[in-house]
Protein backbone atom coordinates (compact mmCIF):
# COMPACT_ATOMS: atom_id res chain seq x y z
CA UNK A 1 0.00 0.00 0.00
CA UNK A 2 2.95 2.35 0.54
CA UNK A 3 4.64 1.57 -2.62
CA UNK A 4 0.86 2.42 -4.07
CA UNK A 5 0.61 5.58 -2.39
CA UNK A 6 4.58 6.22 -3.54
CA UNK A 7 3.26 6.33 -6.96
CA UNK A 8 0.25 8.12 -6.61
CA UNK A 9 1.93 10.89 -5.34
CA UNK A 10 4.76 11.21 -7.97
CA UNK A 11 1.52 10.96 -10.14
CA UNK A 12 -0.04 13.70 -8.94
CA UNK A 13 3.53 15.63 -8.91
CA UNK A 14 3.61 14.58 -12.56
CA UNK A 15 0.53 15.67 -13.57
CA UNK A 16 0.94 19.00 -11.44
CA UNK A 17 3.95 20.04 -13.15
CA UNK A 18 2.23 18.86 -17.02
CA UNK A 19 -0.41 20.79 -16.34
CA UNK A 20 1.10 23.67 -14.55
CA UNK A 21 4.17 24.27 -17.08
CA UNK A 22 2.71 23.12 -20.02
CA UNK A 23 0.65 26.20 -21.14
CA UNK A 24 3.70 28.14 -19.40
CA UNK A 25 6.01 26.32 -21.34
CA UNK A 26 4.36 26.79 -24.71
CA UNK A 27 3.56 30.46 -23.68
CA UNK A 28 7.42 30.89 -23.09
CA UNK A 29 8.27 29.08 -26.03
CA UNK A 30 6.15 31.32 -28.25
CA UNK A 31 7.69 34.14 -26.69
CA UNK A 32 11.15 32.97 -27.25
CA UNK A 33 10.57 32.17 -30.71
CA UNK A 34 8.60 34.95 -31.36
CA UNK A 35 11.56 37.71 -30.19
CA UNK A 36 14.26 35.93 -31.68
CA UNK A 37 12.76 36.12 -35.10
CA UNK A 38 11.87 39.85 -34.19
CA UNK A 39 15.22 40.37 -33.04
CA UNK A 40 16.82 38.84 -35.93
CA UNK A 41 14.69 40.95 -37.67
CA UNK A 42 16.21 43.95 -36.29
CA UNK A 43 18.88 42.82 -36.81
CA UNK A 44 18.58 42.49 -40.25
CA UNK A 45 17.12 45.79 -40.61
CA UNK A 46 19.98 47.42 -38.97
CA UNK A 47 22.27 45.73 -41.08
CA UNK A 48 20.33 47.14 -43.98
CA UNK A 49 20.31 50.43 -43.18
CA UNK A 50 23.94 50.12 -42.23
CA UNK A 51 24.86 49.17 -45.49
CA UNK A 52 22.23 51.54 -47.09
CA UNK A 53 24.36 54.52 -45.09
CA UNK A 54 27.75 53.21 -45.45
CA UNK A 55 26.82 53.03 -49.93
CA UNK A 56 25.74 56.35 -49.54
CA UNK A 57 29.10 57.72 -47.74
CA UNK A 58 31.14 55.74 -50.39
CA UNK A 59 29.20 56.89 -53.29
CA UNK A 60 29.14 60.71 -52.17
CA UNK A 61 32.87 60.34 -51.49
CA UNK A 62 33.54 59.25 -55.17
CA UNK A 63 31.27 61.65 -56.31
CA UNK A 64 33.52 64.52 -54.06
CA UNK A 65 36.51 63.79 -56.15
CA UNK A 66 35.20 63.67 -59.53
CA UNK A 67 33.27 66.79 -58.44
CA UNK A 68 36.77 68.18 -57.17
CA UNK A 69 38.87 66.87 -60.81
CA UNK A 70 36.11 68.79 -62.62
CA UNK A 71 36.61 72.00 -60.87
CA UNK A 72 40.67 71.74 -61.26
CA UNK A 73 40.37 71.13 -64.85
CA UNK A 74 37.55 74.09 -65.58
CA UNK A 75 39.59 76.44 -63.34
CA UNK A 76 42.89 75.94 -64.91
CA UNK A 77 43.07 74.27 -68.44
CA UNK A 78 45.09 71.95 -70.12
CA UNK A 79 47.81 74.51 -70.67
CA UNK A 80 48.58 75.21 -66.75
CA UNK A 81 47.79 71.74 -65.83
CA UNK A 82 50.75 70.46 -68.52
CA UNK A 83 53.04 72.81 -67.04
CA UNK A 84 54.76 70.89 -64.53
CA UNK A 85 55.26 73.80 -61.49
CA UNK A 86 51.58 74.66 -62.29
CA UNK A 87 50.61 71.14 -61.30
CA UNK A 88 52.36 70.59 -58.41
CA UNK A 89 51.19 74.12 -57.23
CA UNK A 90 47.77 72.55 -57.47
CA UNK A 91 48.28 69.18 -56.10
CA UNK A 92 49.78 70.48 -52.71
CA UNK A 93 46.58 73.19 -52.51
CA UNK A 94 44.52 70.07 -52.66
CA UNK A 95 47.06 68.13 -50.64
CA UNK A 96 46.56 70.71 -47.72
CA UNK A 97 42.87 70.32 -47.53
CA UNK A 98 42.62 66.60 -48.01
CA UNK A 99 45.22 63.89 -48.39
CA UNK A 100 42.36 61.59 -50.52
CA UNK A 101 44.60 61.55 -53.66
CA UNK A 102 48.10 60.36 -53.81
CA UNK A 103 49.24 61.85 -57.27
CA UNK A 104 47.78 63.34 -60.12
CA UNK A 105 48.08 63.75 -63.90
CA UNK A 106 47.93 64.99 -67.55
CA UNK A 107 47.53 62.99 -70.35
CA UNK A 108 47.33 64.30 -73.63
CA UNK A 109 44.84 62.18 -76.26
CA UNK A 110 47.27 59.89 -77.54
CA UNK A 111 47.78 58.39 -73.92
CA UNK A 112 51.30 60.38 -73.22
CA UNK A 113 51.73 61.90 -69.54
CA UNK A 114 52.86 65.24 -69.89
CA UNK A 115 52.58 66.23 -66.20
CA UNK A 116 52.99 64.43 -62.96
CA UNK A 117 53.03 64.98 -59.66
CA UNK A 118 52.98 62.19 -56.86
CA UNK A 119 55.64 59.48 -55.00
CA UNK A 120 56.56 57.58 -58.30
CA UNK A 121 58.26 58.14 -61.95
CA UNK A 122 55.20 58.37 -64.48
CA UNK A 123 55.99 61.60 -66.20
CA UNK A 124 55.92 60.68 -69.91
CA UNK A 125 54.80 57.09 -69.41
CA UNK A 126 52.16 56.34 -72.06
CA UNK A 127 48.70 55.05 -71.11
CA UNK A 128 47.37 54.14 -74.67
CA UNK A 129 47.38 50.47 -74.13
CA UNK A 130 45.98 50.53 -70.73
CA UNK A 131 42.85 49.21 -70.53
CA UNK A 132 41.17 52.42 -68.27
CA UNK A 133 42.50 54.70 -70.85
CA UNK A 134 40.28 53.42 -73.48
CA UNK A 135 37.61 53.09 -71.15
CA UNK A 136 37.89 56.80 -69.80
CA UNK A 137 38.10 57.89 -73.63
CA UNK A 138 34.93 56.05 -73.97
CA UNK A 139 33.39 57.08 -70.80
CA UNK A 140 34.14 60.58 -69.93
CA UNK A 141 34.36 59.91 -66.36
CA UNK A 142 35.90 56.89 -65.16
CA UNK A 143 36.75 54.77 -61.69
CA UNK A 144 38.79 51.87 -62.25
CA UNK A 145 39.10 48.84 -60.99
CA UNK A 146 41.92 47.75 -58.45
CA UNK A 147 44.83 47.13 -60.38
CA UNK A 148 48.87 46.96 -60.66
CA UNK A 149 49.79 48.98 -62.92
CA UNK A 150 52.94 50.66 -63.74
CA UNK A 151 53.80 51.29 -60.01
CA UNK A 152 54.02 47.36 -59.04
CA UNK A 153 51.33 48.47 -56.48
CA UNK A 154 47.24 47.52 -56.08
CA UNK A 155 45.23 50.77 -56.65
CA UNK A 156 42.41 52.42 -58.42
CA UNK A 157 42.16 55.56 -60.32
CA UNK A 158 39.35 58.38 -61.02
CA UNK A 159 40.02 59.71 -64.47
CA UNK A 160 38.12 62.33 -66.62
CA UNK A 161 38.06 63.42 -70.10
CA UNK A 162 38.07 66.72 -70.76
CA UNK A 163 37.00 68.69 -74.45
CA UNK A 164 38.51 71.77 -74.69
CA UNK A 165 38.69 74.09 -77.60
CA UNK A 166 38.58 70.91 -79.76
CA UNK A 167 41.01 69.43 -77.66
CA UNK A 168 40.78 65.87 -75.51
CA UNK A 169 42.71 65.42 -72.70
CA UNK A 170 42.98 63.43 -69.62
CA UNK A 171 42.83 64.54 -66.15
CA UNK A 172 43.66 61.65 -63.71
CA UNK A 173 44.24 61.35 -59.96
CA UNK A 174 45.03 58.21 -57.56
CA UNK A 175 43.05 57.76 -54.80
CA UNK A 176 44.84 57.17 -51.37
CA UNK A 177 44.30 53.12 -50.54
CA UNK A 178 44.66 53.61 -46.94
CA UNK A 179 41.66 56.41 -46.69
CA UNK A 180 39.54 55.07 -49.01
CA UNK A 181 39.82 51.84 -47.03
CA UNK A 182 39.60 53.37 -43.84
CA UNK A 183 36.25 54.89 -45.12
CA UNK A 184 34.72 50.99 -46.56
CA UNK A 185 36.19 49.37 -43.31
CA UNK A 186 35.03 51.81 -40.67
CA UNK A 187 31.73 50.30 -39.66
CA UNK A 188 33.42 46.58 -38.74
CA UNK A 189 31.60 45.63 -35.59
CA UNK A 190 32.26 42.80 -33.63
CA UNK A 191 35.17 39.93 -33.51
CA UNK A 192 34.14 38.64 -36.52
CA UNK A 193 32.76 41.72 -38.42
CA UNK A 194 33.86 43.13 -42.02
CA UNK A 195 33.38 45.16 -44.53
CA UNK A 196 34.90 45.15 -48.25
CA UNK A 197 33.91 45.59 -52.12
CA UNK A 198 33.73 43.45 -54.27
CA UNK A 199 34.16 44.27 -58.21
CA UNK A 200 31.64 42.03 -61.14
CA UNK A 201 34.13 39.33 -60.82
CA UNK A 202 33.97 39.31 -57.19
CA UNK A 203 37.41 40.12 -56.59
CA UNK A 204 38.17 42.30 -53.95
CA UNK A 205 39.10 46.06 -54.06
CA UNK A 206 39.81 46.60 -50.75
CA UNK A 207 41.21 44.55 -47.90
CA UNK A 208 38.67 42.00 -45.85
CA UNK A 209 39.67 40.83 -42.28
CA UNK A 210 38.48 37.26 -42.84
CA UNK A 211 38.18 36.69 -46.65
CA UNK A 212 41.40 37.51 -48.16
CA UNK A 213 43.29 40.43 -49.80
CA UNK A 214 42.97 43.13 -51.98
CA UNK A 215 42.37 41.02 -56.10
CA UNK A 216 41.69 37.94 -53.94
CA UNK A 217 38.90 35.97 -55.67
CA UNK A 218 35.85 35.62 -53.04
CA UNK A 219 32.82 33.05 -53.03
CA UNK A 220 29.83 35.60 -52.36
CA UNK A 221 26.12 34.92 -53.13
CA UNK A 222 25.17 36.84 -56.50
CA UNK A 223 23.02 40.09 -55.68
CA UNK A 224 21.34 41.31 -58.66
CA UNK A 225 22.27 45.44 -58.92
CA UNK A 226 18.79 46.05 -59.52
CA UNK A 227 16.81 44.54 -56.37
CA UNK A 228 18.57 46.94 -54.04
CA UNK A 229 19.92 46.14 -50.43
CA UNK A 230 19.84 42.01 -50.07
CA UNK A 231 21.13 40.29 -46.48
CA UNK A 232 22.63 36.89 -47.41
CA UNK A 233 23.92 34.18 -45.44
CA UNK A 234 27.38 33.47 -45.77
CA UNK A 235 29.67 30.67 -44.05
CA UNK A 236 33.28 31.77 -42.87
CA UNK A 237 34.70 29.06 -40.99
CA UNK A 238 31.85 26.84 -40.93
CA UNK A 239 30.09 29.87 -38.62
CA UNK A 240 27.10 30.93 -40.22
CA UNK A 241 27.02 34.56 -40.70
CA UNK A 242 24.76 37.61 -41.68
CA UNK A 243 26.17 39.45 -44.69
CA UNK A 244 24.68 42.68 -46.52
CA UNK A 245 25.20 43.22 -49.95
CA UNK A 246 24.15 46.23 -52.54
CA UNK A 247 25.91 47.85 -55.25
CA UNK A 248 27.48 51.33 -55.32
CA UNK A 249 25.79 53.96 -58.02
CA UNK A 250 28.76 55.67 -58.97
CA UNK A 251 30.72 52.40 -59.65
CA UNK A 252 30.31 48.95 -60.50
CA UNK A 253 31.35 47.84 -56.92
CA UNK A 254 29.42 45.12 -54.54
CA UNK A 255 29.82 46.81 -51.28
CA UNK A 256 29.44 44.12 -48.54
CA UNK A 257 29.03 44.24 -44.67
CA UNK A 258 29.40 40.84 -42.53
CA UNK A 259 27.93 40.56 -39.51
CA UNK A 260 28.26 37.23 -36.59
CA UNK A 261 24.76 36.88 -35.46
CA UNK A 262 25.89 35.47 -32.50
CA UNK A 263 27.28 38.65 -31.04
CA UNK A 264 24.64 41.00 -32.39
CA UNK A 265 22.30 38.30 -30.73
CA UNK A 266 24.43 38.91 -27.26
CA UNK A 267 21.37 40.88 -25.40
CA UNK A 268 18.72 38.35 -26.93
CA UNK A 269 20.77 35.53 -25.58
CA UNK A 270 21.44 37.15 -21.86
CA UNK A 271 17.50 37.67 -21.89
CA UNK A 272 16.95 33.72 -22.66
CA UNK A 273 18.96 33.09 -20.05
CA UNK A 274 17.40 34.89 -17.48
CA UNK A 275 14.30 33.79 -18.91
CA UNK A 276 15.31 30.36 -18.64
CA UNK A 277 16.37 30.98 -15.08
CA UNK A 278 13.40 31.94 -14.27
CA UNK A 279 11.84 28.92 -15.31
CA UNK A 280 14.17 27.09 -13.48
CA UNK A 281 12.55 28.93 -11.11
CA UNK A 282 9.58 28.21 -11.19
CA UNK A 283 10.11 24.96 -12.16
CA UNK A 284 11.27 24.31 -8.81
CA UNK A 285 8.51 26.58 -7.15
CA UNK A 286 6.08 24.28 -8.65
CA UNK A 287 7.46 21.20 -8.04
CA UNK A 288 8.00 21.92 -4.18
CA UNK A 289 4.41 23.03 -3.82
CA UNK A 290 3.11 20.06 -6.21
CA UNK A 291 5.20 17.78 -3.66
CA UNK A 292 3.63 19.31 -0.48
CA UNK A 293 0.20 19.26 -1.68
CA UNK A 294 0.68 15.96 -3.05
CA UNK A 295 2.14 14.61 0.17
CA UNK A 296 -0.66 16.57 1.96
CA UNK A 297 -3.37 14.67 -0.30
CA UNK A 298 -1.74 11.37 0.45
CA UNK A 299 -1.91 11.65 4.19
CA UNK A 300 -5.14 12.35 3.95
CA UNK A 301 -5.88 9.63 1.57
CA UNK A 302 -3.81 7.40 4.08
CA UNK A 303 -6.25 8.35 7.00
CA UNK A 304 -8.92 7.71 5.21
CA UNK A 305 -8.17 4.21 3.78
CA UNK A 306 -7.25 3.73 6.91
CA UNK A 307 -10.79 4.81 8.09
CA UNK A 308 -12.12 2.82 5.65
CA UNK A 309 -10.30 -0.56 6.90
CA UNK A 310 -11.93 0.06 10.01
CA UNK A 311 -15.34 0.80 8.88
CA UNK A 312 -15.05 -2.57 6.45
CA UNK A 313 -13.61 -4.53 9.65
CA UNK A 314 -16.99 -3.12 11.16
CA UNK A 315 -19.24 -3.80 8.58
CA UNK A 316 -17.84 -7.17 8.07
CA UNK A 317 -18.58 -8.46 11.81
CA UNK A 318 -22.26 -6.61 11.48
CA UNK A 319 -22.57 -8.95 8.90
CA UNK A 320 -21.61 -11.99 10.30
CA UNK A 321 -23.58 -10.91 13.29
CA UNK A 322 -26.82 -10.21 11.10
CA UNK A 323 -26.04 -13.99 9.56
CA UNK A 324 -25.85 -14.88 13.15
CA UNK A 325 -29.34 -14.22 13.57
CA UNK A 326 -30.92 -15.89 11.00
CA UNK A 327 -29.21 -18.91 11.91
CA UNK A 328 -30.16 -18.86 15.40
CA UNK A 329 -33.25 -20.27 15.27
CA UNK A 330 -31.47 -23.80 13.87
CA UNK A 331 -28.78 -23.86 16.08
CA UNK A 332 -31.43 -23.31 19.10
CA UNK A 333 -32.85 -26.35 17.66
CA UNK A 334 -29.68 -28.06 17.07
CA UNK A 335 -28.86 -27.27 20.63
CA UNK A 336 -32.45 -28.47 21.90
CA UNK A 337 -31.98 -31.86 20.61
CA UNK A 338 -29.24 -32.40 22.58
CA UNK A 339 -30.17 -30.99 25.67
CA UNK A 340 -33.92 -32.91 25.90
CA UNK A 341 -31.71 -36.10 25.39
CA UNK A 342 -29.05 -35.43 28.31
CA UNK A 343 -32.46 -34.19 30.98
CA UNK A 344 -33.91 -37.69 29.65
CA UNK A 345 -30.76 -39.67 30.39
CA UNK A 346 -30.48 -37.75 33.67
CA UNK A 347 -33.76 -38.29 34.71
CA UNK A 348 -32.99 -42.05 34.42
CA UNK A 349 -30.32 -41.58 36.03
CA UNK A 350 -32.18 -39.94 38.90
CA UNK A 351 -34.87 -42.26 39.08
CA UNK A 352 -32.67 -45.26 39.53
CA UNK A 353 -30.53 -43.66 42.39
CA UNK A 354 -33.81 -42.71 44.02
CA UNK A 355 -35.25 -46.39 44.34
CA UNK A 356 -32.33 -46.66 47.17
CA UNK A 357 -31.21 -50.05 45.90
CA UNK A 358 -27.23 -50.73 45.36
CA UNK A 359 -27.24 -50.08 41.63
CA UNK A 360 -26.30 -53.24 39.92
CA UNK A 361 -27.35 -55.46 37.27
CA UNK A 362 -29.12 -54.26 34.66
CA UNK A 363 -29.42 -50.40 36.34
CA UNK A 364 -26.34 -50.61 36.31
CA UNK A 365 -25.85 -50.88 32.55
CA UNK A 366 -28.98 -48.60 32.26
CA UNK A 367 -26.87 -46.07 34.20
CA UNK A 368 -23.79 -46.49 31.74
CA UNK A 369 -25.83 -45.80 29.15
CA UNK A 370 -27.07 -42.47 30.17
CA UNK A 371 -24.00 -41.18 30.77
CA UNK A 372 -22.19 -42.00 27.32
CA UNK A 373 -25.71 -40.53 26.10
CA UNK A 374 -24.89 -37.48 28.16
CA UNK A 375 -21.45 -36.95 27.28
CA UNK A 376 -21.96 -37.28 23.88
CA UNK A 377 -24.94 -35.12 23.29
CA UNK A 378 -23.41 -32.49 25.78
CA UNK A 379 -20.20 -32.98 23.24
CA UNK A 380 -22.41 -32.30 20.38
CA UNK A 381 -24.46 -29.53 21.84
CA UNK A 382 -20.14 -28.06 22.66
CA UNK A 383 -19.50 -28.22 19.16
CA UNK A 384 -22.63 -26.58 18.15
CA UNK A 385 -21.81 -23.73 20.15
CA UNK A 386 -18.41 -23.92 19.84
CA UNK A 387 -18.59 -23.53 15.90
CA UNK A 388 -20.72 -20.84 16.41
CA UNK A 389 -18.72 -18.50 18.51
CA UNK A 390 -15.68 -19.12 16.53
CA UNK A 391 -17.39 -17.76 13.77
CA UNK A 392 -18.94 -15.03 15.82
CA UNK A 393 -15.70 -13.77 17.29
CA UNK A 394 -13.60 -10.98 15.41
CA UNK A 395 -10.74 -12.23 14.55
CA UNK A 396 -8.21 -9.67 13.06
CA UNK A 397 -7.22 -10.41 9.38
CA UNK A 398 -3.75 -12.51 8.90
CA UNK A 399 -2.34 -14.99 6.21
CA UNK A 400 -2.35 -18.39 7.31
CA UNK A 401 -2.71 -21.80 5.77
CA UNK A 402 -6.44 -22.77 5.33
CA UNK A 403 -7.96 -25.97 3.68
CA UNK A 404 -10.28 -24.47 1.85
CA UNK A 405 -12.51 -28.29 1.70
CA UNK A 406 -12.49 -27.94 5.62
CA UNK A 407 -13.69 -24.02 6.07
CA UNK A 408 -16.42 -24.41 3.21
CA UNK A 409 -17.78 -27.67 4.64
CA UNK A 410 -17.86 -25.77 8.25
CA UNK A 411 -19.55 -23.31 7.03
CA UNK A 412 -21.98 -25.62 4.89
CA UNK A 413 -22.40 -27.13 8.74
CA UNK A 414 -24.66 -24.26 9.47
CA UNK A 415 -27.14 -24.42 7.11
CA UNK A 416 -27.83 -28.32 7.30
CA UNK A 417 -30.47 -27.83 9.93
CA UNK A 418 -32.25 -24.66 7.95
CA UNK A 419 -32.05 -26.81 4.89
CA UNK A 420 -33.68 -29.83 6.50
CA UNK A 421 -36.14 -27.82 7.36
CA UNK A 422 -36.83 -26.25 3.74
CA UNK A 423 -36.30 -29.32 2.19
CA UNK A 424 -33.42 -28.06 0.34
CA UNK A 425 -30.20 -30.89 -0.51
CA UNK A 426 -27.10 -29.37 -0.04
CA UNK A 427 -24.63 -31.79 -2.26
CA UNK A 428 -21.48 -31.63 -1.78
CA UNK A 429 -18.63 -32.24 -4.30
CA UNK A 430 -14.70 -31.67 -2.78
CA UNK A 431 -11.51 -32.68 -4.87
CA UNK A 432 -9.46 -34.37 -2.45
CA UNK A 433 -6.01 -33.26 -3.87
CA UNK A 434 -6.70 -29.82 -2.89
CA UNK A 435 -3.21 -27.71 -1.53
CA UNK A 436 -3.47 -25.49 1.40
CA UNK A 437 -3.50 -21.81 0.46
CA UNK A 438 -2.14 -18.76 2.06
CA UNK A 439 -5.11 -16.48 2.78
CA UNK A 440 -7.35 -16.06 5.88
CA UNK A 441 -9.64 -18.49 7.13
CA UNK A 442 -12.02 -16.04 8.94
CA UNK A 443 -12.86 -13.97 5.89
CA UNK A 444 -12.94 -16.92 3.53
CA UNK A 445 -15.72 -18.58 5.75
CA UNK A 446 -17.67 -14.96 5.80
CA UNK A 447 -17.54 -15.08 1.85
CA UNK A 448 -19.04 -18.71 1.54
CA UNK A 449 -21.62 -18.27 4.38
CA UNK A 450 -23.03 -14.87 2.18
CA UNK A 451 -22.90 -16.72 -0.64
CA UNK A 452 -24.35 -19.44 0.85
CA UNK A 453 -27.40 -17.41 2.75
CA UNK A 454 -28.38 -15.93 -0.91
CA UNK A 455 -28.44 -19.00 -2.74
CA UNK A 456 -30.89 -20.68 -0.01
CA UNK A 457 -32.99 -17.13 -0.17
CA UNK A 458 -33.12 -17.91 -3.53
CA UNK A 459 -34.14 -21.90 -3.57
CA UNK A 460 -36.97 -20.92 -0.99
CA UNK A 461 -37.89 -24.60 -0.56
CA UNK A 462 -37.34 -28.39 -2.24
CA UNK A 463 -34.61 -26.85 -4.37
CA UNK A 464 -31.10 -28.01 -4.58
CA UNK A 465 -27.74 -26.41 -3.76
CA UNK A 466 -24.07 -27.81 -5.24
CA UNK A 467 -21.11 -26.98 -3.62
CA UNK A 468 -17.66 -27.92 -5.37
CA UNK A 469 -14.31 -27.55 -5.46
CA UNK A 470 -11.57 -27.90 -8.16
CA UNK A 471 -8.15 -26.99 -8.83
CA UNK A 472 -7.70 -25.11 -12.42
CA UNK A 473 -4.27 -26.16 -12.48
CA UNK A 474 -2.67 -23.76 -15.72
CA UNK A 475 -4.59 -20.17 -14.22
CA UNK A 476 -2.73 -21.40 -11.28
CA UNK A 477 -6.28 -21.13 -9.06
CA UNK A 478 -8.43 -22.89 -6.54
CA UNK A 479 -11.97 -22.66 -7.74
CA UNK A 480 -15.15 -22.88 -5.04
CA UNK A 481 -18.63 -23.07 -6.89
CA UNK A 482 -21.53 -22.63 -5.31
CA UNK A 483 -24.89 -22.68 -7.41
CA UNK A 484 -28.09 -23.06 -6.70
CA UNK A 485 -31.71 -24.18 -8.82
CA UNK A 486 -33.24 -20.38 -7.68
CA UNK A 487 -35.49 -18.41 -9.89
CA UNK A 488 -32.02 -16.72 -11.59
CA UNK A 489 -31.11 -13.14 -11.93
CA UNK A 490 -31.82 -11.18 -15.10
CA UNK A 491 -29.16 -9.62 -17.65
CA UNK A 492 -30.29 -6.38 -16.31
CA UNK A 493 -29.71 -6.93 -12.71
CA UNK A 494 -26.52 -9.06 -13.28
CA UNK A 495 -24.33 -6.65 -13.72
CA UNK A 496 -25.08 -4.67 -10.15
CA UNK A 497 -25.60 -7.43 -7.75
CA UNK A 498 -22.16 -6.41 -6.38
CA UNK A 499 -23.11 -2.85 -6.16
CA UNK A 500 -23.28 -1.71 -2.32
CA UNK A 501 -27.32 -1.59 -1.09
CA UNK A 502 -28.53 -3.21 -3.90
CA UNK A 503 -30.27 -6.45 -3.35
CA UNK A 504 -33.12 -8.81 -5.52
CA UNK A 505 -35.01 -9.22 -2.56
CA UNK A 506 -37.91 -8.45 -1.25
CA UNK A 507 -38.21 -5.16 0.15
CA UNK A 508 -36.80 -5.70 4.42
CA UNK A 509 -35.78 -9.02 3.52
CA UNK A 510 -31.59 -7.77 2.53
CA UNK A 511 -29.32 -4.86 2.87
CA UNK A 512 -27.74 -5.65 -0.31
CA UNK A 513 -24.56 -5.65 1.73
CA UNK A 514 -23.76 -9.07 1.66
CA UNK A 515 -22.35 -9.54 -2.00
CA UNK A 516 -20.77 -5.78 -2.10
CA UNK A 517 -18.65 -7.24 1.19
CA UNK A 518 -18.01 -11.11 -0.45
CA UNK A 519 -16.56 -8.66 -3.55
CA UNK A 520 -14.32 -6.62 -1.54
CA UNK A 521 -13.13 -9.70 0.77
CA UNK A 522 -12.24 -11.60 -2.29
CA UNK A 523 -10.23 -8.40 -3.68
CA UNK A 524 -8.41 -7.79 -0.57
CA UNK A 525 -7.26 -11.87 -0.48
CA UNK A 526 -6.14 -11.44 -3.77
CA UNK A 527 -8.51 -13.26 -6.09
CA UNK A 528 -11.76 -12.83 -7.92
CA UNK A 529 -15.25 -14.07 -8.32
CA UNK A 530 -17.40 -14.15 -11.41
CA UNK A 531 -21.13 -15.35 -11.75
CA UNK A 532 -23.85 -16.99 -14.18
CA UNK A 533 -27.29 -16.44 -13.97
CA UNK A 534 -30.40 -17.30 -16.24
CA UNK A 535 -33.97 -16.27 -15.21
CA UNK A 536 -35.33 -19.59 -14.17
CA UNK A 537 -32.19 -21.67 -14.16
CA UNK A 538 -30.60 -20.74 -11.41
CA UNK A 539 -27.55 -19.16 -9.95
CA UNK A 540 -23.53 -19.86 -9.92
CA UNK A 541 -20.89 -18.20 -7.94
CA UNK A 542 -17.34 -19.21 -9.38
CA UNK A 543 -14.81 -17.80 -6.07
CA UNK A 544 -11.15 -18.17 -7.39
CA UNK A 545 -8.43 -18.29 -5.13
CA UNK A 546 -4.71 -17.89 -5.72
CA UNK A 547 -2.72 -21.31 -6.52
CA UNK A 548 -0.04 -20.97 -4.37
CA UNK A 549 1.37 -24.28 -2.41
CA UNK A 550 1.96 -23.51 1.31
CA UNK A 551 5.58 -23.65 2.26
Amino acid sequence: MEITYARLKWKIVGITLIFALLPFSLLGGWMVVHFSELYREQVDSNLRILVENKRKAIDLFLQEKVHELQNIAALHGFEQLSEQNTLENVFESVHANSKSFVDMGVIRSDGMQVAYVGPYKLRGKDYENEPWFNRVMYREIYISDVFMGFRHFPHFVIALKISEEGREWIFRATIDSNIFNSLVRSVQLGENGDAFLLNEKYVLQTPARHFGNVLDKVEMPSVSRFLGTRIRCVSLEGKKMRAGMTWLENKDWLLVIVQDPAEKLLPLMRSRKIFFGLIAIGVLAILSGAYLAARKLILKLSRAEEEKQVLDAQLIQSNKMAALGKLAAGVAHEINNPLTMIREAAGLVKDIVDDGDAVSGEDLEDCRDAAKQIDVHVERARNVTHRLLGFARRMEPKKEKVDLNRVVDQTVGFFSNEAMHREIRIEKRFNPNLPMIESDTSQIQQVILNILENAIDAVGKNGEIKVMTSILQEEGEICVSISDSGKGISKDELHRIFDPFYTTKESGEGTGLGLAITYSIINKLGGHIEVESEVGQGTQFNIYFPFKTAA
